[in-house]
């Protein structure tokens, strides 16, 4: 039991909105981006990156979002259809936006950045006009991201997908995704962040990331239990707080805490994983799943993400899961691989 319940009689099974945008990911590695000449051209957003992960895992997905209007805008749009994702409501924006692009750095499989543009990008644009109610009525789940929240217009439409879906029993999840770049103080984001999560069922993120939420609390020792009681009190059932390699560890309303194991990876970067966790932790919690065994899936995804060049492309399917958490259980992985 995961606490979570899905309407069977909605038609589409997952809706993410939010930042779409394109990483050009480094093709020398181990070096510094001063160094590095060529770059591999990828669909990226925390967002993105989910809703393609769970159409890879079966799942019927649609988004919600602006790209520019311009080739890079063409090329998004184009990779969620060859995806199989729902694009009716992805918007194109004639305000002379530009696509946002991240450039990474992989100096080595544990030293890596991102070089971010996000000036006037599109899909900060999103306004409340673009968010169809019946839309948002029709999906089991809807994610939500906080970079999404940055800036207006595109703050004011998620809150108003976030009023549909709880006046529609849609289950949110709200993956954190915060990107300071994107901020003018962590007193906004703090503010904005808080806002959003009231109104979620599942909330994901990082120990630093809710340490972010958490400016105006009194928790100076960073106690999970604590963060995850506070939502509690609002519409969330399940809380889950990432440790990197570490681990995760999920609590419930009921009282539970899970945590979650990690498997081993030929870490090539390691940008993506919060993402390809996000995807097979959700996707699990969506097939009924016991908390922990979603959290193994979502562990899974994220090493064999880590392991490739992209997020996107890497995206893995369920076959590629299993056998993943197959051979790691029968040993196949001994010496083969490092964490």
């Amino acid at each position: 039991m995961n606490l979570l319940t899905f309407d069977s009689q909605k038609t589409m099974d997952f809706v993410a909105i939010g930042r779409l945008c394109i990483d050009l990911n480094a093709n020398e590695i181990n070096r510094p981006m001063e160094e590095t000449v060529t770059f591999t051209k990828y669909v990226g957003g925390s967002p993105a990156n989910i809703a393609i992960g769970m159409a890879r895992l079966g799942m019927k997905t649609g988004f919600v979002g602006r790209v520019a209007n311009d080739q890079m805008g063409r090329f998004i749009v184009g990779y969620l259809n060859a995806n199989q994702i729902d694009t009716s409501n992805v918007i194109i924006d004639h305000s002379g936006s530009v696509t946002g692009l991240a450039f990474t750095e992989i100096k080595s499989p544990t030293d890596c950045s991102i070089l971010m543009y996000r000036d006037n990008a599109a899909d900060l644009k999103l306004e409340t006009r673009d968010i169809s109610e019946e839309y948002i009525k029709n999906a089991k789940a809807l994610l939500v991201s906080g970079t999404a929240l940055a800036k207006s217009p595109s703050r004011e439409a998620v809150f108003l997908a976030l009023d549909y879906a709880r006046t529609h029993n849609v289950v949110v999840f709200f993956d954190l995704d915060y990107r300071p770049y994107t901020w003018t103080s962590p007193e906004e984001t703090a503010v904005y962040y808080n806002l959003a999560a009231e109104k979620c069922d599942v909330i994901i993120g990082t120990r630093e990331e809710f340490d972010m939420m958490e400016r105006f609390e009194q928790n100076a020792d960073h106690d999970d239990s604590f963060t995850a009681k506070k939502w509690f009190e609002y519409h969330a059932k399940i809380v889950v707080i990432k440790h990197g390699k570490a681990g995760s560890i999920a609590y419930t309303k009921e009282g539970e805490r899970v945590e979650g194991i990690t498997f081993p990876a030929n870490v090539i970067k390691t940008f993506g994983a919060g993402d390809a966790y996000a995807a097979g932790f959700i996707y699990g919690l969506m097939q009924g799943w016991e908390i922990s065994k979603s959290m193994e899936y979502g562990a899974a995804a994220a090493s064999i993400v880590i392991s490739s060049h992209s997020c996107s492309d890497a995206m893995p399917m369920v076959d590629q899961i299993d056998n993943y958490i197959k051979k790691y259980k029968n040993g196949e992985f001994k010496n083969k691989l490092t964490s």
